[in-house]
């Protein structure tokens, strides 16, 4: 497997992430994806070739485009500081919450901000793992961002594109998953696992629930199990 490096990166990828339509992975599909990417960090310290610090990068950058749901712009221009403790989630430390500086503006407007808060523990654990014990190996402590290159730059989205496309075409996985896919898939898999909507509506950005629904693909078994639920009282006592 090629490690993407900013002089072999595909610079001009189609813009995915402005699509609606792309539909999210499902659970199975990105547990094999994430631990595709986990592996190519294990195979490269294995043979002790060049790139293992740019895959373990990449390995955490997915889990984090995840773990708070992100757009592809928004992940690459993280810095270190943009997380931040939570007083009502004093479990993940320093990274309770994010801190989204470049969030999708509206025509003629700069950047929206917001606030993400941390939910789902794994994914704080995969961060607070590659801040506090990779990201120094790259020699670039001055350096603000969070995700790095080898050369000393900040990743740019269309590095992020090229190890998404590598990644997913080595899976053979269906082409219709992109970048974006995995940011639907944080709406929809908090969806199913009965987070409210409203919050969901403010972690990812979305100043009205219709561009949340538009997210939304809920798996049949959680639409059988919805609808389930909403006849049985219609049909108590019958």
């Amino acid at each position: 497997m090629a490690i993407c490096h900013e002089w072999n990166t595909i610079a001009h990828l189609n813009d995915y992430e402005g699509d609606p339509e792309a539909r999210p992975f499902t659970r199975a599909e990105l547990q094999r994806f994430l631990d595709y990417a986990d592996d190519q960090v294990e195979r490269a310290v294995k043979s002790k070739r060049k790139g293992a610090l740019a895959a373990y990068r990449d390995a955490t950058l997915f889990k984090v485009v995840y773990g708070w749901g992100l757009r592809r712009t928004e992940t690459s221009k993280l810095d270190v500081v943009d997380f931040g403790r939570n007083a009502k989630a004093r479990q993940f430390g320093r990274y309770g919450t994010l801190n989204v500086r470049y969030g999708k503006a509206k025509k003629g407007q700069p950047p929206r901000r917001r606030n993400v808060l941390s939910v789902m523990d794994w994914a704080v654990d995969a961060v607070q793992d590659y801040v506090e014990n990779v990201r120094p190996r790259f020699g670039c402590e001055d350096h603000p961002a969070l995700w790095v290159t080898e050369r000393g730059g900040r990743v740019k989205p269309s590095e992020i594109n090229a190890r998404f496309v590598a990644y997913r075409d080595a899976l053979k996985l269906p082409k219709e998953l992109v970048p974006h896919s995995i940011r639907h898939s944080y709406v929809t898999h908090l969806t199913e696992d009965g987070v409210d909507r409203r919050f969901i509506q403010q972690q990812v950005g979305h100043e009205c629930d219709s561009s949340t629904a538009i997210y939304t693909h809920v798996s049949d078994d959680f639409m059988n199990t919805a609808l389930s639920k909403a006849l049985a009282p219609a049909f108590a006592g019958t």
